[in-house]
This record gives structure tokens, C-alpha cells and sequence, in this order.
């Protein structure tokens, strides 16, 4: 079980939401503040056999079934992908399509997944809890998966609650947002998330310095702990992509080549505007005249690959044309 989900912050909000009462709570925020621990500790704590004002006991049978995967009470709604990264099981049918490899795993959340959890949704519960659905990230639904869900929504059984966990919250239907009591996930402060990372064996000074390189986010300090992201790194970062050094890239998914080099961009955005960088310390920005349309360009640029990041044709080649074309911005003069 993630970290995470034991986070002062992640309790904090879970300790509030449970003081209230609703059938389906949207969980929104930007990534990296725990949506999806936050949407588990709600979902584990209205199942829970010995349920605290904090939260679930984590004790129980229920807390255990939960904690390998296996409670009869509770779906679990993501993309296929994402259902794999985090340990919780695929379908028979759906596992078996992909063993046999006549399909890839869903990135997005499945139609007959949803209507599969709106069937589950009526049944009587097994343990005497009620029962949970718990739906991450909530924008991969599209507009058939989401009317599937709609509908149950609007006249959920009586004792069936959602947890919807989404990082953008724009792009789901309207009705599904106005059917749900909504939460905006809280940023942990500074001094608290250093003492955290402390606590998961991350030495200060690194924290500190990654703690920036994320955004405040200390579920994605982890992350690039995780990827071999050090500072060292970090703050080599914005001049090897002056000197079109692929290499510093290397080691990096796409995905995670894309991440940086946005927030890279973007910190080249607020200094050529006159304020502070935000991921970067502003001696660590290589001097660049590029003028803020070339700049937007490429923020653009990023964003359309970071729709193939995921599933590159050549992952190689997608680290060479990023880190070309951050060279090309960068030398830019307009």
C-alpha cells in the first residue's frame, strides 16, 4: 500500500470528509497531492469492520481484504494501465484478452468495466458494510463510460457510496460533477512534507532540493526518487538540453523526459516575464533570449507528446527529437 496514504496531510482530509455525510465525493487537484490515496482511505473506512473518526483500522478482515486486493465490496474503477501499476486485479476475461495478447491493456477506463460496477453497485453486500466504488483518475472515462455511471449516480442504491479521484476535473461531464459532493485536494506545507520525506529514509537536504524539482508534491519527490532523478540531475538538467545533450535524458521513460522538460518551459516562461521560477533556482536557467510565443510553442509542442509518451513507437528516438527540439527553443532569439 502506498505511502502515501498514511501522509498527515492524506489523514487530515480523510478525518474531515468522513465528519460528512454523501453518497459520491469528486476528490480534485492538480497530480502528486493524493487523490488516489486520499479516495482509498475513504473507500477503506466506510468498509472497515471497527471504523475510528480517523479512518479505517487498518486491522480488520475488511482493512486486510482491501490491503491484498481481494474485498468482495469494493470496484475499483481505472484504466487497465494504471490498474497494473497499482496492484489490483484485471477481470478474468480482460486478463486473459491480454495474456493472449489480442489486445494492449485500456488506457482509458473500459465501457464494460463501468457497467460491471453498476451491476455490482445493485448487489447486496457480502460483509454487512455497504458497499464502495472507487474511480481513478476519473477523466479517463469517456462520454459513454461516464453516462454508464450517470445514471447510478443520480439514483444510487441505498447503500452503494462513490469516490471519484480525478487530476482534471475540466474534463469530466458536468452532470457528473454537479451529482457529487466536491473536495479540492490541500497542498501540505513545506516544513511537513520535509518531516515525511524524512520518515520514508529521504536525507534532507535531498528532499528539500527535490521537494522544488516537484512542485510542493511529496508523492512525486518518491517518484523521482524512484527514477534515479537526483539533483545533482536536476540542476544539470536545463543545460544539457542547451547543448542538445540526449544522454542527460537517457535513463528517463518519455513520459517522464516530457514532465521535466514542461516544467523546465515553463519556469523559462515566468523568468523571461520577471517572476521566480518555480522548479528550477533561476541560476540553474540557461541563458535564453527565446521570446514567449517561441516558448508557448513548445509548452504546446510538449503537451502533444505527452499524448504518445505513454506508448512511444521508439523511445530512443522520442528522447533524441525532445531534447533537439528544447535545443532549438532554447537557442532560439525569436
Amino acid at each position: 500500500m502506498s505511502a502515501v496514504l498514511n501522509a498527515p496531510w492524506i489523514a487530515r482530509q480523510a478525518k474531515e470528509l468522513l465528519a460528512q455525510r454523501g453518497h459520491a465525493w469528486l476528490l480534485q487537484g492538480p497530480s502528486g497531492l493524493g487523490q488516489y490515496e486520499l479516495a482509498l482511505a475513504l473507500a477503506s473506512a466506510w468498509l472497515c469492520e471497527k471504523p475510528t473518526l480517523q479512518g479505517a483500522c487498518g486491522d480488520c478482515p475488511s482493512c486486510h481484504a482491501i490491503a491484498v486486493r481481494t474485498h468482495a465490496d469494493l470496484a475499483v474503477l481505472m484504466p487497465e494501465t494504471v490498474m497494473l501499476a497499482l496492484g489490483w486485479p484485471l477481470s478474468e476475461k480482460a486478463q486473459d484478452e491480454i495474456d493472449k495478447k489480442t489486445r494492449k491493456p485500456s488506457k482509458e477506463i473500459r465501457v464494460d468495466a463501468m457497467r460491471d460496477a453498476v451491476e455490482f453497485s445493485q448487489r447486496t453486500d457480502a460483509r454487512g458494510r455497504g458497499k464502495a466504488v472507487l474511480v481513478f483518475p476519473a477523466e479517463r472515462m469517456n462520454t459513454i463510460t461516464a453516462n454508464a455511471l450517470l445514471k447510478t449516480l443520480e439514483e444510487p442504491p441505498g447503500d452503494v457510496r462513490f469516490v471519484l479521484a480525478t487530476e482534471a476535473s475540466h474534463m469530466l461531464l458536468p452532470t457528473i460533477r454537479s451529482r457529487c459532493l466536491s473536495h479540492t485536494m490541500q497542498w501540505p506545507g513545506t516544513d511537513e512534507a520535509l518531516t515525511w520525506l524524512s520518515g520514508q529514509g529521504v536525507s534532507a537536504p535531498v528532499a528539500q532540493s527535490l521537494l522544488r524539482s516537484a512542485g510542493g508534491r511529496p508523492n512525486d519527490v518518491l517518484r523521482q526518487g524512484e527514477a534515479g532523478l537526483s539533483p545533482e540531475w536536476w540542476a544539470a538538467l536545463p543545460q544539457a538540453m542547451r547543448h542538445g545533450d540526449a544522454r542527460h535524458l537517457a535513463d528517463l521513460s518519455p513520459a517522464q523526459a516530457v514532465d521535466a522538460l514542461q516544467k523546465l518551459c515553463h519556469d523559462l516562461v515566468l523568468h523571461q516575464s520577471g517572476a521566480s521560477p518555480r522548479f528550477f533556482e533561476t541560476a540553474q536557467l540557461p541563458a535564453s533570449h527565446a521570446p514567449l510565443a517561441v516558448l508557448t510553442d513548445w509548452f504546446k509542442r510538449l503537451m502533444q507528446s505527452a499524448r504518445t509518451a505513454e506508448h512511444p513507437f521508439n523511445a530512443g528516438l522520442m528522447l533524441e527529437a525532445l531534447t533537439a527540439d528544447a535545443q532549438q527553443t532554447l537557442m532560439s532569439k525569436g
